[in-house]
């Protein structure tokens, strides 16, 4: 978390595609080491590479700085997110807590509510599925009408809103019952800080550094403008 933190704090501050792009080229190179089989790759991969396609789209079409500056709005998104997923996706949800209140003396509340959050992806990702098969057996199918389609995924959306919201509800009774609200707790498992994770902040500042300097010596840097 705290490498995926420099690095959206090392780029938000520059626009241009080149700083971005190496840092990007870093992370896609950790991807082979991060544990993820396949298919979890590629149900990280092709939601990323379409918001950022997305998002340079957008700028392309709507913005007034050229193709550059799309592309570099784009790679710079891709870019930031791409470590935090790595994060959340390959951390157990119970050591980021402990990690996050002893390391950086987050708020138990708080810290406590992004570890109920992580389990709950899970059973939403079921109940999203379960909604599907729902409709399914009531002949409720696009049947290849993209409008029939869409209304069908709003559909699913609003119900699943629905659903999380009465499940954060329950949790958040059933937590307080347990005391969850109480003061200070303790800890069953203590965060312990290796010199492999020195290492790893150690090598994402250093290629933030070097994107930014490889960038100033192209000439290519260009620093975010208000």
């Amino acid at each position: 978390m705290l490498a995926a933190g420099l690095v959206a704090a090392g780029l938000i501050p520059v626009v241009d595609p080149v700083t971005s792009g190496i840092v990007l080229a870093g992370g896609l190179a950790l991807l082979p080491f991060a544990g993820l089989n396949r298919a979890r790759l590629l149900a990280l991969g092709i939601p990323l590479a379409l918001m950022g396609a997305s998002i340079g789209f957008v700028n392309l079409v709507f913005g007034e700085e050229g193709p550059v500056a799309a592309l570099g709005a784009a790679v710079r998104l891709l870019a930031i997110s791409l470590p935090s997923l790595l994060a959340a996706i390959t951390s157990d949800p119970t050591d980021m807590a402990d990690s996050l209140v002893q390391r950086l003396r987050v708020p138990e509340r708080p810290a406590i509510a992004v570890l109920a959050a992580l389990r709950l992806v899970p059973l939403l990702v079921e109940q999203w599925r379960t909604l599907g098969r729902a409709r399914r057996a009531r002949g409720l199918d696009a049947g290849g009408n993209p409008a029939r389609a869409a209304a069908i995924f709003a559909g699913k959306a609003f119900a699943l809103l629905v659903r999380s919201i009465r499940t954060g509800t329950l949790l958040a009774m059933a937590m307080d019952a347990r005391g969850f609200a109480g003061g200070p707790r303790s800890h069953a498992r203590l965060s312990t800080w290796r010199g492999r994770d020195t290492a790893l902040i150690a090598a994402t500042a250093a290629l933030l550094g070097a994107a930014h300097a490889v960038s100033a010596a192209a000439g290519t840097w260009t620093p975010l403008s208000f």
